[in-house]
């Protein structure tokens, strides 16, 4: 299996993204690494990096970067000799590359996943879909979480059975629970998209709709699945995150300024501390899977570290083993079929 990797994007390229490719390759000897970007800055980083199996590493030269205050539609038409560009047309090109990684512009890499690669037949819109960790252990998939900020119920049906697929793939959940974001549990309660998504939701066959999903409960690990739209996600998302890096924050500062006793206490209590990080850590399922296009995407962090980035060139390459596009594609015809029936 091949993963063309975007060596130039995100805040540490390239050294963090090749060191994470590296790590990749290392940790799994039926894997192919395609590095796009500047070759002569990505052989600097190579240096740096442990030993490799150089047979199962090509790098494509790539002089240009497409950056986050670049127009992503413009850039993605414009930079024809860009990293980004230049790895999503391998991607196509190459029949033996099952995916892509970049922590990049996350606008152009939807673009361009968008315009590059194309959307699987029946999807209205290819949505981005992190999976974040629950108290339960299990995961769950958020979708959407920033790709589309304006939907329809109809999309967010389609969010649920493309989610659904890959929760089974990613998560292994079986026959995955779908529940709905919104502003209260009952069915009554929301605004008209909300409204609309539940009644199509309820009605559409092969979704194991459960129910409406306050945002406090997102990481109860009762949901393998919570649809939205892509606005309402994002808030959720950094929401969720802001208040982890709050909470860890206070707790450092309860400790190291509360004296010799809350270090005595602090000391008894770090591998509690250690283990509610690990499970904690969105990073270590990888970036957020871009669902709804012909191949396997996959955006990760724009500030990833190469473990990071490790965790997104496996999980890309699941991805792609697991034929997560073909089953997505399944599901939307069988969704076309009952449509038309009805």
């Amino acid at each position: 299996m091949k993963i063309i990797v975007d060596a130039m994007g995100g805040d540490h390229a390239p050294l963090q993204i090749v060191s994470g490719a590296v790590d990749a390759l290392n940790r799994d000897k039926n894997l192919t690494v395609v590095l796009v970007g500047d070759e002569n800055a990505i052989n600097k980083s190579l240096a740096e990096c442990k030993e490799y199996d150089k047979n199962r590493l090509d790098i494509i030269d790539a002089k240009d970067v497409i950056t986050n205050d670049d127009t992503p539609t413009t850039a993605i038409r414009t930079k024809k000799e860009s990293s980004l560009v230049k790895a999503f047309d391998a991607l196509v090109h190459d029949d033996e590359a099952g995916g892509f990684v970049s922590a990049g512009s996350t606008g152009a890499v939807l673009v361009g996943a968008y315009l590059k690669v194309g959307r699987i037949k029946g999807v209205t819109r290819p949505a981005l879909a992190p999976v974040l960790p629950t108290l339960k252990g299990n995961g769950v998939v958020l979708c959407d979480c920033g790709a589309n900020v304006d939907c329809k119920s109809i999309n967010l049906v389609h969010f649920a059975i493309m989610a659904s697929a890959y929760a089974t793939a990613m998560l292994g959940a079986k026959n995955p629970r779908v529940g709905l974001l919104n502003n209260g549990v009952e069915e009554h309660k929301g605004n008209e998209l909300t409204k609309e998504a539940y009644k199509l939701l309820s009605e559409t066959e092969g979704i194991n709709f459960v129910g409406n999903c306050e945002a406090r409960d997102i990481l109860s690990g009762d949901f393998d699945v919570v649809v939205c739209d892509g606005f309402n996600g994002n808030i959720a998302l950094k929401s969720a995150e802001g208040t982890a890096n709050t909470m860890l924050s206070l707790i450092k500062e309860g400790v190291y300024g509360g004296g010799l006793k809350s270090k005595l206490g602090a000391l008894m209590l770090k591998p509690v501390f250690a283990n509610v990080k690990k499970k904690m850590d969105y990073n270590a399922h990888g970036g957020a899977c871009f669902l709804g296009v012909k191949k396997v995407v996959v955006k990760s962090h724009g500030a990833s570290k190469a473990k990071s980035i490790t965790a997104s060139i496996l999980q890309a390459k699941s991805l792609a083993e697991s034929r997560i596009c073909d089953k997505i594609a399944d599901g939307m015809s069988v969704l076309a079929q009952t449509t038309q029936e009805a």
